[in-house]
């Protein structure tokens, strides 16, 4: 099992679930953060973290963000890792609870 960073997190990539990570297993892109499956420890650190409430456990995604697994994955080996806390975007709070995303994401 791993955790998955699902659709909320496009265009709010609030790091604070980076910082509590220790295996270093998250991944930055423009936009969004993800998680590499093969690096997370299954700890449950980072979930409690998210202030968007965007990971998941594997068995916890929802239907409707299936296609995430393979974009975690696939994302996590293009992007560099990112392990300490940044600044979320300034406009991070007004795409806050905004649904279907997926389109604003920029790889």
């Amino acid at each position: 099992m791993t955790f998955i960073v699902g659709e909320q997190c496009i265009r709010c990539k609030y790091t604070d679930c980076v910082e509590v990570c220790p295996v270093d297993c998250f991944h930055e892109g423009p936009n969004m953060l993800v998680i590499n499956p093969d690096e997370c420890i299954d700890c449950n650190l980072c979930v409690p973290e998210c202030p968007v409430e965007a990971i998941y456990a594997e068995e916890d995604l929802p239907e409707e963000q299936q296609e995430f697994l393979e974009i975690n994955a696939r994302l996590s080996q293009q992007w560099p890792v990112i392990a300490a806390i940044k600044p979320a975007p300034e406009d991070a709070d007004d795409w806050k609870g905004v649904e279907n995303k997926l389109e604003h994401l920029k790889e």
